[in-house]
């Protein structure tokens, strides 16, 4: 029994050894593509592209699902020369990732006139047409694809974005270069190297111990409920800015809290949410909402949590025109803050 064991033990290590090495190694190679610019121009031409137009991703309907295209460099190459385009939009494009074999993926915005590159942007219809397809809103995009595409299509938006803001020097007004990665900007003027950031944000479920506190903004869809969140100011904690935003927002005073997860998400600005729950006294959780910052804010019962996690938007309005709150969907890290709280309450 013993000697069944050690074999079935040593054929689980040797298969973590082999996970844990090819993800080493592909982080390795992508680290190598960010700091080397003729190898990462090399890898452009056996990459594959995923295309977006003014920072809307290019999908494809396939019944019922939607897909993310991978274009080829050759397939890259085929529409450009179809456009009488330069291969130069090919240097605009930033890595975005590589798959476990080191196959580089590449994305690219062609609805962005460069003049540096006296390049125009291409017209959006031509592009969908030839390619059989659509340019769709990221925010819809995020929520009709899996989440690994999701997680993707956000990262490659956010680093377009960035990019396209951050074409001068904040020192010497000189354009600055970025490098073929993308990984990064320089102004050769004033030696000032410019890396992509995120903002960190703290999203907060409070909790009075028998209940969960959501709230909504005016620009949210109707019904929509969600958890607390707010930037985090400079200087702050984790646990500076969840005590600050709580009060700010809502006039209570977390008595203690504890971190759940982090998520990446592209609005409105590439940020990063740091999720917490948090926990007030029952006895002071009289609500006193910051109306600059809230439209509503209220307790919910667990009842009232299970039934809303069923709730899709499209059914949230009843016969009589009232509306049913309905929650963020599980794409969004405060769908998983949520479904935590609920399932404390249960077990």
């Amino acid at each position: 029994m013993a000697a069944i064991y050690q074999a079935v033990y040593r054929r689980a290590s040797s298969l973590f050894c082999r996970l844990h090495s090819t993800y080493i190694r592909k982080m390795r190679y992508l680290n190598e593509l960010k700091e080397d610019d003729s190898l990462c121009r090399q890898a452009q031409t056996s990459g594959t592209f995923y295309l977006f137009h003014n920072l809307s991703p290019f999908l494809q309907k396939v019944g019922k699902k939607y897909l993310v295209p991978q274009l080829s460099a050759a397939e890259m190459k085929r529409i450009l020369e179809k456009f009488r385009e330069t291969e130069q939009w090919i240097e605009k494009s930033v890595l975005i990732s590589c798959s476990d074999e080191h196959v580089p993926h590449f994305a690219l915005d062609l609805g962005w006139d460069d003049s540096s590159f006296h390049l125009w942007a291409l017209e959006k219809s031509i592009i969908e047409s030839e390619l059989k397809g659509s340019f769709t809103d990221l925010r819809k995009a995020l929520f009709v694809l899996d989440e690994k595409d999701s997680s993707l299509l956000a990262s490659a938006q956010s680093l377009l974005q960035w990019h396209d803001s951050h074409q001068y020097c904040s020192k010497t007004g000189q354009p600055t270069q970025k490098n073929v990665a993308g990984s990064k900007r320089v102004c050769h003027a004033s030696g000032i190297t410019y890396y992509p950031q995120m903002s960190p944000v703290v999203i907060t479920l409070v909790s009075d111990g028998s209940r969960c506190l959501l709230a909504r903004q005016p620009s949210f869809p109707q019904g929509m409920y969600t958890a607390l969140s707010g930037f985090c100011d400079v200087g702050e904690s984790v646990e500076e800015a969840v005590r600050r935003e709580v009060a700010e927002e809502v006039g209570l005073e977390v008595d203690s809290l504890w971190y759940s997860a982090s998520q990446h998400w592209p609005f409105p600005s590439s940020c990063l949410m740091i999720a917490c729950h948090a926990l007030v006294r029952a006895q002071q959780a009289e609500i006193s909402m910051n109306s600059l910052e809230l439209e509503e804010a209220r307790w919910f019962r667990l009842e009232e949590i299970i039934e809303g996690l069923k709730r899709e938007p499209r059914f949230s309005k009843q016969a009589d025109g009232i509306l049913l709150p309905w929650f963020p969907p599980k794409q969004a890290i405060a769908h998983r803050l949520i479904c935590e709280w609920v399932k404390q309450q249960t077990s």
